[in-house]
């Protein structure tokens, strides 16, 4: 069954799952499955210093990412971008990317992707072992995407 939305929601970060398996604390907020949206989803990221999120790409879908706090390298095939506080990026569909805080202090980035991938499971490649394989991914999709 899909949720669709009626009326506005808000959704708190505190009570989004914690998802750790591609690394940091990911947290989708906005989705198919929290909200009923229909063109993309968003989250937030908050990596510890040294932390990562290891290196995928998404078929469908471009990702936008924008900076809170903390100092991240963005590595785009084998580009690096370094994004602070302020600053955005989008990884164009289909690219490998790899993000990491590579400051002394946590790191927080919001991220949005759109379109949706025709279903949940296709919508996130990894080009690189995470480094908490064991765990699930976000979950992102409704039960009939």
């Amino acid at each position: 069954m899909t949720v669709r939305q009626t009326r506005t929601v808000k959704i708190s970060a505190a009570d989004a799952i914690s998802n750790r398996r591609r690394g940091g604390d990911i947290r989708v907020l906005l989705s198919p499955k929290t909200v009923g949206s229909t063109s993309g989803f968003m989250g937030v990221l908050t990596l510890a210093p040294g932390e990562y999120v290891s290196e995928h790409y998404h078929p469908y879908s471009e990702e936008f990412v924008y900076v809170v706090r903390g100092r991240l390298v963005m590595r785009v095939e084998d580009e690096l971008v370094e994004l602070n506080p302020g600053e955005a990026m989008v990884v164009p569909i289909g690219v490998r990317h790899r993000l990491r805080n590579v400051g002394d202090e946590e790191a927080q980035a919001v991220f949005h992707l759109s379109p949706l991938a025709p279903r949940p499971e296709l919508g996130h490649v990894d080009t690189e072992e995470p480094p908490h394989r064991g765990e699930s991914s976000p979950e992102v999709g409704g039960d009939s995407r």
